[in-house]
């Protein structure tokens, strides 16, 4: 299975919205990446990144609440593998992998087996696996031992058994050939008489040509506006020239590069205290002590910064709390914590041996899990 994973990580392709990240999978051959409806909900385009193509914005192209599937616009990519998609029902015994890749996490797989088929409130019969994954991969694919995709996984069990379902690949077949008469055009499946209806096929009022309910596309719900702290963070991140469509990571988290340091930044409203974490570097293998004491006394001569150690990572973190912010010292604060990340983590890789992090949104399939 380890070279099935590494035949296919490349297309798994983690998603960002204001609301959530998720996991979705590009079909080079139709041009288009699959992923859940649930997590693309109510968002015109959302942030996507790949091994083969940078960070960037696209749109969403269709949504299917029935399915729990939507369909968004596929970067122009080189080299990246064709996969075949499974039209056979899965039995129970059945091998499976399941991929996944979270924003800003590394690339996950899990081996499993097939274990039986569960009715949703559709009553639809999904796959139940045991190739478990966390939450934040749902939308990525499941593989069967002959390298087809078998399924969209969905969700996993919400009683705290430790069991997954997916979409069988069979209505991820039947809706890819539905989408494609519609030669480009935005589409989504009404949630009344479940048929495919298309921007040129709809009328003005939005209602369902088959039923009359109305239908909402993909480029008619509500643009996502800021409001609140999320919006005086956004507006920082915009004046210290960063594109904040692309820095969202789900609700009050965004990430940013920063030279070869990545910044998180949190709030959170119960406290209303607002975080900025800069990951640097890692500890190198030997030699740690003069590192550590060399952070302990940079801590006394930083201003309103903090070096920590976490696990093996160096943070420089920021703290600020919501009742004194303001663009401007919000601004200030940020590009303190920018510049002075960008110069501690080329220091303590040259001075104290200091180990560059590895690239996060792209990890290795050492992590690969036998359930």
């Amino acid at each position: 299975m380890k070279d099935l994973i590494e035949q296919y990580k490349a297309i798994v392709i983690p998603i960002a919205t204001p609301y959530c990240t998720g996991t979705g999978f590009l079909l080079a051959g139709q041009g288009l990446i699959v992923t859940n409806e649930q997590i693309v909900r109510d968002n015109r385009e959302v942030a996507i990144e790949g091994e083969s193509f940078s960070r960037q914005v696209v749109r969403v192209l269709y949504t299917d609440t029935k399915y729990d599937l939507a369909f968004l616009e596929a970067p122009k990519s080189d080299n990246l593998p064709v996969v075949e998609i499974e039209k056979q029902d899965l039995t129970p015994g059945d091998l499976v992998v399941a991929m996944g890749h979270a924003f800003g996490m590394k690339f996950a797989a899990a081996q499993g087996a097939v274990t039986g088929a569960a009715p949703n409130e559709e009553d639809l019969l999904y796959l139940q696996h045991d190739a478990i994954l966390s939450t934040g991969n749902s939308g990525g694919p499941l593989f069967n031992k002959a390298g087809r995709i078998a399924g969209v996984n969905t969700f996993l069990s919400r009683d705290g058994v430790n069991v997954a379902y997916a979409l069988p690949a069979k209505y991820l077949v039947d809706t890819l050939a539905g989408v494609q008469q519609s030669n480009g055009k935005l589409g989504a499946r009404c949630e009344s008489c479940h048929n495919i209806v298309f921007e040129h096929t709809i009328d003005q009022q939005r209602y369902c040509p088959f039923c009359g309910t109305r239908v909402l596309l993909p480029n008619q719900v509500d643009e996502y506006e800021p409001i609140g702290v999320a919006y005086t963070i956004e507006a920082m991140l915009t004046e210290a020239g960063h594109d904040v469509r692309l820095s969202r990571r789900g609700p009050s988290n965004w990430g940013i590069r920063q030279g070869s340091a990545h910044i998180n930044i949190s709030y959170y409203e119960k406290t209303g205290l607002i975080t900025g974490d800069a990951y640097l570097c890692q500890l190198p293998k030997e030699h740690i002590k003069p590192l550590y004491e060399f952070l302990l006394r940079q801590n006394y001569d930083i201003e309103n910064l903090n070096f920590s150690v976490k696990g093996n990572d160096i943070i420089l973190s920021l703290l600020i709390y919501d009742r004194y912010l303001n663009v401007d010292s919000g601004l200030m604060l940020i590009k303190h914590l920018f510049e002075t990340a960008d110069h501690y983590d080329n220091l303590l890789v040259e001075r104290f041996g200091a180990l560059w992090r590895e690239e996060e949104d792209f990890g290795d399939s050492s992590g690969v899990k036998n359930a």
